[in-house]
């Protein structure tokens, strides 16, 4: 079948995997075998934590490297959207029964306005409003909300994307209140964030160091 003109080739540097169900299997035996609760005496993170906070980067570059590719024009809008989901299957995917079952569902109910925020962005539905008005509405939104909640999340998360400014600023600190998921989903938004600047060179080093 002869391809059409304006059909884009995937260039062959960007011919991988973004993630792989090895990688996702890797991590949560890493998480599995880690100590959280680590030594009362000592100021050091636990290793729980730690390694929970290197798999939740991970995730998050992982799935940022999509979106620089689109933005750097090597790939259309459907080839990225075909990528993210490929990636999607495998983190959000059904979490087998273990000892770390729920911190791992914890972090995809996180997950979810990522990749959300990244299809959005993608599609072009950046959405409207202020970001600080946003966060305002969504933390106005009952708890049990939460299609809506996910909603005004996901616009903050594409705006971001976009370029815009958030969200540490509007994150609680340890001495608040028990975070709503709203605010959950705010620190994976900051964290996507960092995310995507960590790649400004990405485009320079795209083919050499995946």
């Amino acid at each position: 079948m002869a391809k059409k003109k304006d059909d884009k080739p995937e260039p062959t540097s960007v011919l991988y995997y973004y993630y792989t169900q090895e990688r996702w299997d890797n991590w949560l035996k890493v998480l599995a075998e880690a100590d959280f609760e680590g030594d009362e005496n000592s100021d050091e993170m636990p290793e729980g934590l730690s390694s929970l906070d290197n798999f939740t980067k991970d995730v998050n570059v992982s799935v940022m490297k999509i979106v620089k590719v689109f933005q750097n024009g090597s790939y259309d809008a459907k080839t990225a959207l075909a990528k993210l989901n490929e990636v999607e299957a495998i983190i959000m995917g059904e979490v087998p029964e273990s000892d770390i079952a729920d911190i791992v569902q914890g972090l995809q109910m996180r997950f979810l306005v990522l990749f959300i925020s990244c299809k959005r962005y993608i599609e072009g539905n950046i959405g409207e409003g202020e970001i600080k008005d946003l966060v305002k509405a969504g933390r106005k939104l009952p708890e049990d909300d939460m299609e809506k909640v996910l909603d005004i999340a996901a616009t903050i998360g594409a705006k971001v994307i976009n370029g815009e400014k958030c969200c540490s600023k509007y994150l609680k600190d340890d001495s608040d209140d028990e975070p709503i998921m709203f605010d959950e989903w705010l620190g994976e938004i900051d964290d996507l964030g960092e995310a995507l600047a960590s790649l400004k060179k990405f485009d320079e080093e795209f083919g050499i160091d995946v």
